[in-house]
């Protein structure tokens, strides 16, 4: 039996591959831009790409890349991951345009277009953050496609409803009943507080509105850090939520905690029995690595897969076999980062006992260095 305190162990006979890689640009976060499994078993990642020089530090750092307008790419794999086709590249949303004449140009909601399907394989939902990322002036875009992400409706704003700031993160579920939901980070004006929350689709498809926070109000997610530090760099609780659906009718949730992104950060999870209402905390995954991607295997076990940014860099995962309550050992999917500049991975399984995961990555072989190779989205497959 596992007890969750085995040593960390890598996993044997695993394949890495490269799905995208410009030595001209950063590639990054699968995990907050979106992927896919559409109705003809096509798997679609979205990422963040921006033209960055390796000579200069600047061109890769976190916040110049996020500030001055990366762009959302997809790309499709049509045969379970095995290959990526560069000639499907195609542009998701667009944040070095100016955001404001962007959306004046379109309709505010899909009142037009709906309602939707949602239980349609081929009808896929993106969101994302716009300017950035959890600022105080941040608001939730989201993108609708009919045809499996081969087209994509005109971009809106999810519903503010009074909040000061909300980001979106490729969180999509639809539950039972057809109603669909976006897992959502809500931020306080002053930028210091983040609170993990969901949002519900209208029935008429138009937009998605409030409907609860995870996290209790007695822990408002406040930065207890030296505020004289940046505000990405502090110690936030709780974001980056991001659900599974269970065949009990049970919601289970992954949150990032951190100290410091660069290193010391976890994955915590929730759960809820009422669809969404209603959260409670059910355990810490690991001691170290965030944000978590989770998938339910056909043997009914919970996987979590997560960047791992402590020496030996890299990405990691954890079982449960009691729907998230307790988490067995690490493993060890690749420990061959050049920094800790990686992670945000994504998982599914494409066929019973085996894993895919996709992330992005650094490694400490590539001939070209600046605090780690050149950033890329990477896979890797294994059998458990």
């Amino acid at each position: 039996m596992d007890t969750g305190f085995s040593p960390p162990a890598r996993i044997a006979g695993i394949e890495h591959g490269i799905i995208y890689k410009d030595p001209k640009a950063f590639c990054g976060w699968p995990f907050v831009n979106g992927f896919w499994e559409t109705g003809a078993g096509d798997y679609l990642v979205a990422f963040q790409k921006k033209p960055a020089d390796y000579t200069d530090p600047r061109a890769i750092n976190h916040d110049e890349v996020a500030l001055f307008g990366p762009q959302i790419m997809t790309i499709r794999s049509t045969d379970r991951g095995a290959t990526w086709d560069p000639g499907t590249l195609q542009l998701l949303f667009d944040l070095s345009a100016d955001q404001d004449a962007l959306f004046a140009q379109h309709p505010a909601d899909y009142a037009g277009e709906g309602p939707f399907d949602f239980t349609d394989p081929d009808l896929l939902v993106a969101t994302g953050g716009t300017p950035d990322y959890f600022r105080p002036h941040s608001r939730a875009w989201v993108r609708v496609s009919r045809d499996a992400g081969r087209s994509w409706l005109h971009p809106i704003l999810a519903e503010q409803h009074g909040l000061p700031s909300v980001t979106g993160g490729a969180s999509p579920l639809v539950r039972p009943d057809g109603v669909h939901l976006l897992f959502m980070t809500v931020v306080t004006d002053e930028g210091w507080k983040r609170r993990p929350a969901v949002f519900r689709a209208k029935e008429d498809g138009s937009n998605w509105a409030f409907m609860s926070y995870i996290t209790s109000p007695r822990d408002d997610g406040a930065a207890d850090n030296d505020r004289s530090l940046p505000i990405r760099f502090s110690g936030h609780r709780y974001f980056y939520p991001r659900p599974l659906m269970l065949p009990s009718g049970r919601i289970v949730c992954s949150l990032r905690a951190q100290r410091d992104p660069t290193s010391l950060f976890w994955t915590e999870m929730y759960a809820s029995d009422d669809g969404g209402r209603t959260w409670g905390f059910l355990s810490r995954v690991n001691d170290w690595g965030a944000p978590g991607d989770l998938c339910r295997l056909a043997d009914g076990r919970i996987a979590c897969v997560y960047g791992y940014r402590m020496p030996p860099y890299g990405i990691r995962m954890r079982l449960s076999a009691d729907e998230g309550r307790t988490w067995g050992s690490e493993r060890i999917i690749r420990d061959d980062g050049g920094s800790w500049d990686l992670g945000y991975p994504r998982v599914t399984e494409p066929r019973p006992g085996e894993l895919l995961t996709l992330y992005y990555m650094n490694t400490a072989d590539d001939p070209v260095q600046l605090d780690g190779g050149i950033r890329h989205i990477a896979w890797s497959r294994f059998s458990l």
